[in-house]
């Protein structure tokens, strides 16, 4: 196992949806989900559910989840994240969403081997094809343009790149909100200053690249749903455990 901690940010206050981590999937809180997921990754040694309040403390204390307190006032989860890794040793921290119950453990391990095999590269994420017409349109579907060598060009809510030319044979990628950062390159970041790109796409991804720092994205094979609303997690509830996981 490497030097790596998981820290999985939970707050109460979602504005779509309020108290989502605490919300029942399958008989179970939707944190515990993504806690039971991440400690079977293979490269962390670690697991810590951050989070600003005590019904998401208690309930994640019960399955014996080790739990961070953070303050109310963060703006992103990567804030809540760097807040608990100032207090951490290990040397690779890793923000897993707390709103990923299907989060591949394999791709948590993804994430985190570049940062194992090359010293240079300061933070990770991951991207995996895109294979709906919707998924391109949606702009809460986070696109990503990957140079040869797998590091970010440009992360944006629009369908990029943008095909002039159909008959060029050009794969689209979805982003996945998983990062693997070094801890000392988390900290330097949670204190840059918001960039244009960021500050018009919404996307704290941008502020990285606008900063001057490479990003290497690692592709999967397919990117685990997310709950957003409370729509999404009945959509997830419907369907029998054994056929997603």
């Amino acid at each position: 196992m490497s030097d790596s901690a998981i820290v999985i940010p939970a707050r109460y206050g979602s504005i779509r949806f309020p108290g989502k981590p605490l919300a029942s999937l399958w008989g179970k809180p939707l944190i515990q989900h993504v806690y039971e997921r991440a400690v079977q990754s293979q490269l962390c040694k670690r697991v810590i559910v951050a989070t600003d309040d005590e019904r998401i403390s208690s309930a994640a204390s019960s399955f014996d989840a080790e739990v961070v307190m953070t303050r109310m006032d963060h703006a992103t989860g990567s804030d809540r994240v760097a807040e608990v890794a100032e207090g951490l040793a290990e040397n690779i921290i890793v923000n897993v969403q707390g709103d990923e119950p299907l989060v591949d453990p394999n791709a948590i391990d993804a994430a985190v081997r570049p940062l194992l095999e090359d010293s240079d590269i300061p933070l990770s994420t991951l991207c995996a094809p895109i294979e709906s017409t919707e998924d391109l349109a949606n702009p809460n579907v986070v696109k990503v343009v990957v140079t040869p060598s797998g590091f970010a060009l440009y992360f944006s809510r629009l369908p990029i790149p943008f095909v002039r030319d159909q008959r060029a044979s050009i794969v689209r990628y979805r982003h996945i909100g998983l990062y693997a950062y070094r801890r000392e390159f988390l900290l330097k970041f949670a204190q840059l200053s918001t960039t244009p790109l960021e500050a018009a796409e919404k996307l704290e991804q941008l502020r990285a690249l606008e900063h001057g720092y490479r990003v290497r994205v690692v592709e999967v094979d397919v990117a685990s749903p997310g709950i957003d609303t409370l729509e999404d997690l009945s959509r997830l509830e419907a369907c029998p455990p054994d056929s997603v996981w």
